[in-house]
């Protein structure tokens, strides 16, 4: 039986080994991707991307995934970092230079994985091609977040849980309206 000390070593050996990546790839394109993420340009980007050019499908997969989006950061950012206080990982397990611009909030769950997966898998329930595109970025973000020193792992298995989750009761409560949403959006 794995004990809690054990969950916690693998989190720290895990968030040590990821932020340890030195691929010029990692060093590049990661912060990139922090900076997109920040406050959601780029789910509120590749929303009004699809709502321009998608037709009714991606104005309805914006749609959904914006309200899913919003019901993740309202789960993950105004409840749970507020019911449970975790340190961000300590500065020896980060080589790099982006350790001094974390947040000062709670580490758990990551807000910025949250936001993505549910935003990502909101639109793909909706329009699938998109939604495979919109997983790309996503799935940095997540990497991201560790490797930057902002979040253990297991933070950022909570905030795709949130997010995976908050996508499903909008997609499938969508289904439950009295109105399409599409009609609306015509």
């Amino acid at each position: 039986m794995t004990s809690l000390a054990d969950v916690r070593e693998g989190d720290r050996r895990l968030t040590r080994r990821v932020a340890h990546w030195r691929s010029g790839w990692a060093r590049q394109l990661l912060p990139a991707v922090e900076s997109a993420a920040q406050r959601t340009k780029l789910w509120w980007g590749a929303a009004a991307a699809m709502s321009a050019a998608g037709g009714p499908r991606g104005r309805e997969a914006a749609v959904k995934g914006l309200v899913s989006m919003g019901l993740a950061e309202l789960i993950s950012n105004g409840v749970c970092k507020q019911l449970y206080e975790r340190r961000r990982p300590p500065k020896e397990l980060i080589p790099h230079d982006d350790v001094h611009d974390r947040p000062d909030s709670s580490s758990f769950p990551s807000g910025h994985t949250a936001a993505a997966l549910a935003f990502t898998a909101a639109v793909a329930a909706t329009a699938p091609p998109i939604g495979a595109v919109c997983a790309v970025p996503a799935a940095l973000v997540a990497v991201e977040r560790v490797h930057s020193g902002a979040h253990y792992p297991s933070d950022v298995a909570a905030g795709a849980a949130i997010g995976l989750g908050t996508a499903w009761l909008v997609v499938r409560g969508g289904r439950r309206l009295p109105f399409r949403l599409p009609r609306l959006l015509r």
